[in-house]
């Protein structure tokens, strides 16, 4: 009976969340996997011990919430309303890092971390959409066509078609580009094949000169 009772909780933790004080836990324990997917963020690497113990607080508070739920353990819904208030202002302290991180991306033309960010799920996409295209049209040479970019345009034909177009205008850019430095190439070429002519042309007027100094000063 135990083991069953506890197969039963293993498969509840991982498949939902404590219905008691849903309204707070549930913001808590559906976002505790986008929090700890920051780790992998560079920016975000001097948060990582409070971030495991974020995580490490948020599964202990839902094994009290199923706990209380099924009565396996006493626990005073106090202290674990308590815990929950607790774990949401740190909760909402990552998502507040998380709008920073974005707002600095921006100013810094950080496309690596703006892509990181937006891609996180801790930003409101839909609030700022158009302020993602806008950044994303002006960098997109620099950013990848993933996650809510690949969203954004899968949902909009027009945006399909502008950012073809953009990306035609780069490549024509980069080979016009290319070809640029082609030719300056080429022109630097000849220049020093003519500089080497001039200074080989000269070097055999002097061996001549010398010579014809050295059969004159013989026959005298």
């Amino acid at each position: 009976m135990i083991k069953t009772l506890l197969l039963l909780l293993l498969a509840t933790l991982l498949c939902a969340n404590p219905k008691i004080y849903s309204a707070l836990g549930d913001v808590i324990y559906d976002n505790v996997q986008m929090i700890e997917e920051l780790k992998k963020i560079s920016e975000f690497r001097e948060y990582e011990s409070k971030i495991d113990e974020y995580v490490k607080r948020v599964y202990t508070a839902k094994e009290m919430g199923f706990s209380i739920e099924i009565g396996t353990q006493e626990i005073d819904k106090k202290e674990y309303l308590k815990t929950l208030r607790e774990l949401s202002k740190i909760n909402d302290m990552f998502f507040r890092q998380a709008q920073g991180m974005y707002t600095n991306s921006i100013e810094q033309k950080n496309t690596l971390l703006w892509s990181n960010i937006i891609n996180s799920g801790l930003i409101d996409i839909q609030k700022y959409k158009d302020e993602i295209l806008e950044f994303y049209f002006a960098h997109s040479e620099d950013i990848e066509e993933e996650g809510v970019i690949q969203k954004f345009l899968d949902e909009d034909e027009k945006l399909k078609e502008k950012n073809t177009k953009k990306k035609n205008t780069l490549l024509i850019k980069k080979e016009r580009q290319e070809d640029k430095i082609k030719r300056i190439r080429e022109k630097d070429k000849l220049k020093q094949e003519a500089i080497q002519k001039t200074l080989e042309d000269e070097l055999i007027k002097k061996k001549t000169e010398i010579r014809n100094k050295q059969v004159e000063e013989s026959v005298k």
